[in-house]
């Protein structure tokens, strides 16, 4: 049995555009209308599992955008969570605002125990690999097969002490994503030194990139053209 379904917002003007495309295709409005639905409906049974990267320059930005996000997934009921050093700006922000915090204790890059780990050669990128391990099945254990907004700190550490270290684990969580939204939170001065080949290797295993510029969010585009591009208007 069909049903009567009324678009608020669905003005004269946007009527006639969709009139003139329906009539040039050789359909209804009606069956545009409903096939768009489909797809939509579609989309929201496939459960999200994104994974984006952000570069930020100074606490300030990130504590802006900390207090939109927590309204945002309070919004969308998702799972609110984080992993990062204790007595961070941003890790006591989201404490306050009673994210979860999945970070497992102790703190690999603590200052103590990271010199240790050097002056005995322990750390590898097996060590981290683990660590990192546990850290993802500390919050997926705990978000109750919730989907996840998760603000990741840890892994600006890890680039911190070693940029390569910080792409495999990257690339480790890329091939084994959970369900939600995962937030990569690089500071530019981990980013700066390195070179492009990395840079786009780390852009690439992301599906977005954002940059922070004080209250503002930009979304970086990235796409491969050929040098005669450069030439044209």
């Amino acid at each position: 049995m069909t049903r009567d379904l009324i678009v608020r917002g669905f003005d004269d003007h946007v009527h006639r555009n969709l009139g003139k495309i329906a009539n040039q295709k050789g359909v209804s409005i009606n069956s545009i209308v409903r096939d768009a639905v489909d797809l939509w409906l579609k989309n929201q049974q496939e459960i999200p599992r994104k994974h984006h990267l952000v570069i930020y320059s100074d606490d300030g930005s990130m504590i802006g955008l900390l207090k939109s996000m927590d309204r945002l997934a309070k919004e969308s009921d998702l799972f609110r969570c984080f992993c990062g050093p204790p007595r961070s700006v941003e890790t006591e922000m989201l404490s306050k605002l009673k994210w979860y915090n999945g970070t497992q204790m102790p703190y690999y890059y603590a200052n103590d125990i990271l010199r240790a780990k050097r002056q005995t050669h322990a750390a590898s990128q097996k060590d981290i690999a683990k660590y990192c391990r546990q850290v993802m099945t500390n919050i997926s254990g705990t978000a109750n097969n919730k989907q996840l907004c998760c603000m990741d700190f840890l892994i600006n550490d890890i680039a911190n002490s070693s940029l390569k270290d910080a792409m495999n684990v990257e690339q480790l969580y890329d091939n084994n994503r959970l369900s939600g939204l995962i937030f990569c939170n690089y500071k530019t001065q981990n980013l700066m030194n390195s070179d492009i080949k990395s840079m786009m290797e780390l852009f690439e295993m992301h599906d977005q990139v954002f940059i922070l510029k004080d209250s503002d969010v930009y979304k970086l585009h990235i796409v491969k053209e050929n040098v005669h591009k450069m030439f044209l208007n």
